[in-house]
């Protein structure tokens, strides 16, 4: 005998499908949407942390300990100073869209690669007819300068 039980959480929207971060940028509703790098979500969990810690006992659940590890571990820069001249440096590109600008401050490069626009355009494809070589090479060069001579 089978008894029917009620639904244990609410339906959900099916996704529409037509998201995709190729080389035809396709975010559907999350198109022009204000987007964060790493470091940029690690600050901004660690200063509502703090706040919160301030007024109140914070129990912090398994989720966001491992999301602010992942972040120690993962976000490129670590000091406030560096996540706004990273900003900066990204939000004077007006070519480029608000994820690939986030995705650009994310993007670890590997010291041994010798063609780092390359990497970058393989790893963001929409940005290869938006920013030319020598200007993405000079964004991702300024970028890595600030990470090894501040932090």
């Amino acid at each position: 005998m089978a008894t029917e039980h009620a639904p244990t959480a609410r339906t959900r929207e099916k996704p529409s499908g037509d998201e995709e971060a190729t080389a035809d940028l396709k975010l559907g509703e999350f198109q022009n949407v204000p987007t964060l790098t790493l470091s940029e979500a690690r600050l901004l969990i660690t200063a509502v942390m703090d706040h919160r810690k301030s007024i109140r006992k914070v129990d912090e659940t398994e989720t966001l300990v491992k999301t602010t590890d992942y972040l120690d571990v993962f976000a490129r820069f670590k000091q406030k100073e560096n996540i706004e001249a990273v900003e900066r440096m990204l939000t004077a590109k007006q070519e480029l869209e608000l994820f690939e600008r986030s995705q650009l401050g994310t993007k670890e490069p590997r010291a041994a690669v010798m063609h780092y626009t390359e990497e970058a355009k393989t790893l963001i494809p929409s940005l290869a007819n938006k920013i030319s070589d020598a200007d993405l090479q000079e964004l991702l060069d300024d970028i890595t300068k600030l990470r090894q001579f501040v932090e």
